[in-house]
């Protein structure tokens, strides 16, 4: 029984590794516990490419982007509830098709031709405006939108998990002649979109799936292997002591420049590596197996977060 609910193309064959081959002492495989078995292990797929099972209740860049402008429109028709005008923060521009590649730093930087023009500097080319401040607000402004006087207390005005319960939550607090919402226009708008009742799944329980099966895959007899033979890999190429992808850029202090020759070469010999003994093909089946695996544990919660999602998404379409 599900008990997680919260309150609060594919390659040719001749591309494919035999799971069984890797698969080893892994273990029956069922959702009791041990090293899931794996599917078919692709040989250095392009990370772009890859599909897991979570995608499917993640949002995109661009939909993260179309909701947050969504909820600044709810923000904004709250806020002229009581006569003041709110146009919130610019919103960032969605990135155009085909731009978005959610798992480039899944396994940390995987594309060679990435690595050799731009080293480990992520925002390159990016070419992202700074992001402008919040407009100003006047004190029965700010009253209106955090659902607290200036200068309160942080964390201690009344406020609710779901719009559902708002109803019967007082905020103590009236502007224009009517009881301001618990926690402001702010904290109404996140609840009409992301919990408008009681049984709204957490915003984050997906994420959390995901961050909790990378965790899992991390730890993996198969993946803690090919990590080891990266790791001698890169001693191999002069980078001795590396033990994860994720910590390149500090151990070899390439944070002031990511982007520099120093930092170009350590990425190019990183990606090499990884595509010697197929980290991202090998880690991408493991991930995937334990992905898998939750999806089938929290079933029921997920079928419930993917409906609450598509009604985002018509409540997105209705305000556009």
């Amino acid at each position: 029984m599900d008990t997680s609910r919260r309150r609060r193309p594919a390659a040719p064959a001749a591309a494919l590794l035999s799971a069984a081959l890797l698969a080893g002492c892994a273990g029956t495989g069922g959702s009791g516990g041990g090293e899931p078995e794996l599917g078919p292990v692709e040989v250095n797929p392009a990370t772009a490419a890859l599909s897991l099972p979570m995608d499917a209740y993640t949002d995109t860049e661009a939909e993260r982007i179309r909701m947050g402008r969504v909820q600044q429109a709810l923000v904004s028709r709250c806020m002229a509830r009581y006569g003041f005008t709110y146009e919130g923060v610019r919103a960032a521009e969605a990135p155009g098709a085909g731009a978005e590649d959610r798992h480039a730093y899944l396994f940390g930087l995987a594309d060679p031709a990435y690595a050799a023009a731009h080293g480990y500097d992520k925002s390159a080319g990016a070419g992202s405006p700074a992001k402008p401040a919040a407009p100003q607000l006047s004190d029965s402004a700010y009253v209106v939108m955090n659902g607290e006087r200036p200068g309160a207390q942080g964390g201690t005005a009344p406020d609710a998990n779901s719009e559902e319960e708002a109803a019967l939550v007082d905020s103590g607090l009236t502007a224009a002649g009517q009881k301001v919402p618990a926690g402001g226009c702010g904290r109404e708008g996140f609840r009409k979109l992301y919990a408008p009742t009681k049984d709204s799944v957490d915003l984050m329980f997906a994420f959390g799936l995901a961050s909790e099966a990378h965790d899992r895959s991390r730890q993996d007899s198969r993946v803690v292997d090919a990590l080891g033979k990266w790791s001698s890999c890169m001693a191999a190429a002069g980078y001795a002591g590396i033990e994860s992808p994720y910590d390149v850029v500090e151990k070899l202090g390439l944070q002031d420049a990511p982007g520099g020759p120093k930092a170009v070469t350590a990425a190019k010999a990183d990606v090499a590596c990884k595509r010697e003994v197929n980290l991202v093909g090998i880690w991408g089946a493991v991930e995937k197996a334990y992905q898998e695996r939750l999806v089938e544990e929290h079933a029921e919660t997920l079928a419930l977060y993917r409906e609450q999602r598509e009604a985002r998404f018509k409540l997105a379409a209705s305000l556009a």
